[in-house]
């Protein structure tokens, strides 16, 4: 009986905070919850990141809204990628029940049904959400090889036609934008033009290419584009309270490049534009990333290097990011490092890579008086093991934690207040009409263009001259002219076939959505 008298004492000091904190729930002993020792997060560690783990349907998706709702409250801005939609009931006032009730009773908790402001969001416009693009030049060579999955010096040659590209003034917003740039780099006359610059090889150019067919293929043509997204629109507050963004992302697992390639744009393009705050009373925007395994897949070291790089950094910029998976494994070592906080959902020990999971997953909680590899396969729906980062940045103790209730609707919000909710949202307006407007592409096309109508109107020129009489002097053959030689070459054929085929398409329908 002292023992868990223990236990209560030093989870109750452990989590004795003295300022603003995110109330996740209290502490079990023997299956019955003790309120007196309330587990909680400091508010202000919130951007020392976190992670929260555990097995599919073991309540991650839960926590994750009700860590999204108390930060809202707070005014904190909120980031999350909506994979299954579980999410988007956050914007509704949650069910009652007798049964939801008389668990809340127990721990603690003042239930109230609530709804929080949310804006919906999709990538292109490919589901319900306001469109988010982003153009090819926001993104850079370097994040773009990265995601591409290029090497040095495929890297290296990208950087050089963006650096082209800039110098020419061939804006590059979308991947034919791309596309077209790299084609005319390989004909002989973009050659000349590169001589300078060390060139491009016709093997390395044909890499990138079908890279980017690949890329295209998992939904970024529709991605890169204008108007592009203003990463300064997520960290808005709505009536004091903080908005809660949600990313649609249908289809994720045939797609993680996609997925990938966005939430790195986001990461850099808020580091790049928040000014440095250091250590703040409460973040300025916290990021939960769900299904965090979609992340790290397949992914070069570089592009890994990048994503610990930037959850190192972008703390000093006050935003926190909290990384939502089903074990600890799932996240490379060096981001795993800087996450403090950790909300560990059960998790199965049914194989051997289970057993080995589990194993890896006690190794990264400090000592406690629990036997972790055999408590972790007990935990209920609803409960986890907690240990979190105090005032101090200290860890606290490990609590066995029957967490509390979102007050927001468990279950997705139907369709009809998911469209109403976009259609009311300035951001809709802002974004949803694509645009089209002159870029590298259309610049090439009309280069192409006009030098066949010159070289169409030369060529009748001569028919009329061998037309007149012979008695009149012939005239001189005259040299080929430039647009002869433009027509006449490789670049001026292989991009009129390329050019016209988008523009058959465009005419009969057929043409890939953008």
């Amino acid at each position: 009986m002292a023992e868990k008298a223990d236990v209560v004492e030093t989870v109750k000091q452990g989590y004795a905070f003295e300022g603003a904190a995110l109330e996740l729930g209290a502490l079990l002993v023997d299956g019955e919850p003790k309120p007196e020792a309330a587990v909680r997060i400091p508010l202000g560690m919130m951007n020392r990141h976190g992670l929260v783990a555990g097995a599919t349907g073991t309540g991650k998706t839960k926590t994750l809204q009700l860590m999204a709702e108390q930060l809202s409250a707070a005014g904190v801005a909120v980031f999350a990628a909506d994979i299954k939609g579980d999410l988007s009931g956050i914007s509704q006032p949650g069910a009652s029940s007798d049964k939801l009730l008389a668990r809340t009773k127990a721990i603690g908790q003042d239930w109230t049904a609530t709804g929080f402001p949310t804006e919906f969001y999709a990538l292109g416009g490919q589901g319900t959400g306001v469109p988010i693009r982003a153009t090819i030049t926001s993104f850079g060579p370097v994040l773009l090889s990265k995601v591409l999955g290029l090497n040095d010096v495929q890297e290296s040659s990208l950087g050089l036609i963006f650096h082209y590209a800039d110098k020419a003034g061939l804006t590059l917003l979308d991947l034919k934008d791309l596309r077209s740039v790299i084609q005319h780099l390989t004909s002989d006359e973009g050659k000349e033009d590169l001589k300078e610059l060390g060139g491009l090889s016709a093997a390395t150019a044909g890499v990138i290419l079908r890279a980017l067919i690949g890329f295209a293929d998992q939904g970024a043509e529709a991605f890169f584009g204008e108007p592009e997204f203003e990463t300064a629109d997520l960290l808005q507050q709505r009536d004091g309270k903080g908005v809660i963004s949600l990313l649609e992302l249908p289809n994720l697992q045939d797609r993680p490049a996609l997925f990938s390639t966005f939430l790195m744009w986001l990461l850099a393009d808020l580091f790049h534009d928040l000014p440095e705050v250091g250590d703040v009373d409460k973040p300025k925007l916290v990021f939960f990333f769900d299904e965090a395994h979609l992340l790290f897949n397949d992914a070069s070291k570089a592009f890994l290097d990048s994503i610990a790089q930037t959850v190192r950094l972008i703390r000093s910029k006050g935003v926190g990011v909290f990384f939502v998976t089903q074990t600890p494994k799932d996240v490379p070592d060096a981001v795993l490092a800087q996450l403090g906080s950790r909300v560990q959902h059960q998790l199965r020990a049914h194989t051997p890579n289970d057993a080995k999971a589990l194993k890896a997953t006690v190794s990264t909680f400090p000592s406690s008086s629990y036997d972790l590899g055999e408590v972790l396969t007990q935990l209920g729906i609803g409960e986890a093991i907690v240990t979190v980062m105090n005032e101090k940045g200290a860890p606290t103790p490990v609590a066995w934690t029957r967490l509390r209730a979102p007050q927001s609707l468990m279950a997705p919000a139907t369709a009809e207040q998911m469209s109403a909710s976009v259609q009311a949202s300035a951001n809709n307006a802002k974004y949803s009409q694509a645009v089209d407007r002159e870029s590298a592409y259309e610049i090439l096309a009309a280069k192409v263009q006009a030098g066949a109508e010159q070289a169409e109107a030369e060529k009748q020129q001569q028919e009329q001259a061998k037309q007149q009489p012979e008695s009149r002097p012939r005239a001189q053959k005259p040299e080929k002219s430039m647009v002869e030689q433009v027509i006449g070459s490789s670049a001026f054929k292989q991009f009129a076939r390329s050019a016209g085929r988008e523009i058959v398409r465009g005419l009969f329908g057929a043409a890939r959505k953008r």
